[in-house]
């Protein structure tokens, strides 16, 4: 197999499994606790930053390329990566309101919190770091963003389980959540001596 499309299916794996930005990284916490209670909007989250991270990972890599590296100011990526993320987050919500005001209402404050979500800037940051190309860093990015919708919907199922079930009044609501999160990230690393070419 041709190296290349090696280095492409290890990247697509370990960012789905083995390299989780959710449950291995632990980056992205707040919407994963906060729009974890139904699946659906688990699901729309997840889609929403899938789009984000795959847009976001080809536009940083971009900028990050054709200026930040041309003038010699890799010193201000961050800075840079977040206000491109910000517009992007801005265009999906707008996108949103307009086409599923349905799914923009029930996403309520965590749509905008996509632009301080640290899986966002940690996926245009490790593509970086990496030295990826840019298909490697969109492919990167929207794997990132599908192992991402796969921890939040697996989290909201759980969660929509345990709210059901029958346990002691003090392990209702987040205490019991942050043991079943635990559990999955438990199973995650599960992965991590799964060998990925």
């Amino acid at each position: 197999m041709n190296p290349y499309v090696q280095s492409l299916l290890g990247i697509l794996l370990s960012a789905i499994l083995t390299e989780n930005f959710i449950l291995v990284k632990f980056y992205g916490i707040c919407p994963f606790m906060g729009v974890s209670k139904k699946t659906d909007t688990a699901i729309g989250m997840g889609m929403a930053v899938t789009f984000v991270m795959a847009i976001a990972a080809a536009a940083c890599w971009a900028v990050n390329e054709l200026i930040l590296v041309n003038l010699g100011l890799e010193y201000m990526q961050t800075v840079a990566f977040i206000l491109v993320i910000a517009a992007i987050v801005q265009v999906v919500e707008m996108f949103l309101k307009k086409a599923i005001p349905a799914l923009y209402k029930a996403l309520g404050v965590y749509l905008p919190l996509i632009t301080t979500n640290c899986a966002v800037l940690g996926v245009a940051l490790v593509n970086v770091q990496q030295g990826y190309d840019f298909l490697q860093s969109v492919l990167n990015g929207a794997a990132g963003g599908v192992g991402f919708t796969v921890a939040i919907v697996l989290f909201a199922s759980i969660r929509e389980r345990t709210d059901r079930s029958n346990c002691p009044e003090s392990f209702k609501g987040y205490p019991l959540a942050l043991i079943a999160a635990g559990l999955l990230a438990l199973a995650f690393m599960g992965f991590s001596g799964l060998k990925i070419f």
